[in-house]
């Protein structure tokens, strides 16, 4: 695997983050932020944020796969939501597991998550882009 995540001793550790991603691969992906749509252009769980980061995650694996990689292969998440407040993580986290879960893979926790304002269409919560190493 070209990805180890590592908390440091010194710094905290933080249930669903890794303070460092380790990276030894050679080839680069860079997945766009894949927001909560179908093949045909279609929202999927309006208004249900977990159901949103669902389909965020498939998106991503599926652009990975294009790559010849998976999401076990990835370094960085990183994660916009829209109005963000810290009562969103238990559906943030139920749509990462439910993705993992149907993916058959460790659920890959973000590295960075940033509030937002708004994202390109009304209806979507959630916003995540990737970043992955390929040997």
């Amino acid at each position: 695997m070209a990805i180890k995540l590592v908390n440091p001793s010194g710094l905290p550790k933080i249930d669903v983050y890794r303070q460092v991603s380790i990276a030894t691969g050679s080839k680069l992906v860079f997945v766009a932020g894949q927001v909560a749509w179908d093949a045909e252009g279609t929202t999927v769980g309006e208004g249900d944020l977990a159901a949103q980061v669902e389909r965020c995650y498939l998106n991503i694996g599926t652009a990975l796969a294009e790559a010849g990689g998976s999401l076990h292969d990835v370094a960085k998440l990183t994660f916009y939501v829209v109005d963000w407040t810290p009562d969103k993580m238990p559906s943030l986290l139920e749509g990462i597991s439910r993705a993992a879960a149907k993916l058959g893979i460790t659920p890959v926790p973000p590295a960075t998550l940033l509030g937002v304002a708004a994202l390109d269409i009304p209806d979507h919560l959630v916003e995540i882009e990737a970043t992955a190493i390929l040997d």
